[in-house]
């Protein structure tokens, strides 16, 4: 066994559990065993569980991407300072004050990318257990924790006449128009919603000068690229798989949209929305997530110096009127 393949060998054993464990419990209250729709259910059950135990990884994500729309202006500030400096002690004068800003705002350009990180092992392990699906059932094998039987009735199972182990450009068995219409229509719904929750990020939960920051003109370049990455290797992906992935874009751009809605970027066009919101509601304004700590700590020492002061402050004596003799 290759390398890639011992690392993916415990990912591929949780989801297939997983999925049998799902699939074993719609089966228990009824759904046929055999049916392409049980064990699509059991891959949306496994969308669930990833997503719901990144929910912690997500939380902070949205902190650290506001962290880092947040230090724009002083990492603008700084890269003017060095600019047309290429010097070795520039440099490393400058990288130590970068990291000087990540450190003071809490944050760094890799958390934003945390969970596409650590969902991408299960990804991987997804596609090796389903395209690997018909040579096990040919070998009379199991994959992962599938038993051979579940491994011949996951590749007999169909949806609308397509096998979820059949992909467009390898085909798989089954009603090869099926499975042409309903890979393209997956892709198309997995590039999609991909694309929408991006864009709506950038449309309404970004600040101006986040959207001005070089930083946003290479996210803007992903905004393309990646849905075009995912289409032009959705080709390759098993139907399940493509099932999986449309289902967790459906998670993020759920997620987002109660983000933006509920904790927007502070400076963001969600953020003046939902201050208006709660200002024709008669309500306060609520302390945004992400918001600089600094700042918040310097305002509460600025609070309580003022408030020592008002305290100590010298009272001026009062002149008592005298009787006169």
């Amino acid at each position: 066994m290759d390398i890639f393949g011992t690392i993916l060998a415990p990912f591929k054993w949780l989801v297939s559990a997983i999925m049998v464990g799902f699939h074993d419990g719609l089966s228990a209250i009824g759904m046929p065993a055999a049916s392409g729709w049980t064990w699509t259910l059991a891959i949306i059950g496994l969308v669930l569980v990833i997503r719901a135990a990144l929910i912690p990884v997500f939380v902070k994500q949205i902190k650290a991407q506001r962290g880092m729309q947040l230090l724009q202006p002083d990492l603008k500030k700084m890269q003017d300072k060095y600019k047309g400096k290429t010097d070795q002690l520039s440099r490393q004068a400058m990288a130590q004050e970068q990291m000087a800003l990540y450190k003071k705002h809490g944050t760094n350009p890799f958390s934003a990318c945390l969970p596409m990180l650590i969902q991408m092992p299960f990804f991987f392990a997804l596609f090796q257990v389903l395209s690997g699906i018909s040579s096990a059932k040919a070998g009379g094998q199991g994959i992962g924790a599938m038993s051979p039987e579940q491994v011949k009735q996951f590749d007999e199972s169909t949806i609308f006449g397509a096998p979820l182990s059949a992909s467009l450009l390898h085909g798989g068995g089954g009603n090869q128009m099926s499975v042409w219409i309903l890979s393209i229509v997956m892709i198309l719904a997995m590039t999609a919603s991909q694309f929408i929750t991006q864009k709506q990020i950038m449309a309404k939960n970004m600040s101006e000068e986040a959207l001005a920051s070089p930083f946003m003109r290479q996210q803007k370049m992903m905004l393309y690229i990646l849905p075009v990455v995912f289409g032009v290797g959705g080709i390759n992906f098993p139907i399940g798989v493509l099932i999986y992935w449309t289902t967790t874009n459906l998670w993020t751009m759920g997620q987002q949209f109660f983000v933006i809605r509920r904790m927007p970027t502070p400076g963001s066009p969600a953020a003046k929305a939902l201050a208006e919101r709660r200002a024709a509601k008669g309500l306060p304004a609520l302390p945004l997530l992400g918001g600089k700590k600094v700042d918040a700590d310097a305002e509460a020492e600025a609070s309580a110096a003022a408030a020592v002061e008002a305290k100590t402050q010298r009272v001026q004596p009062q002149r008592k009127n005298r009787k006169r003799k």
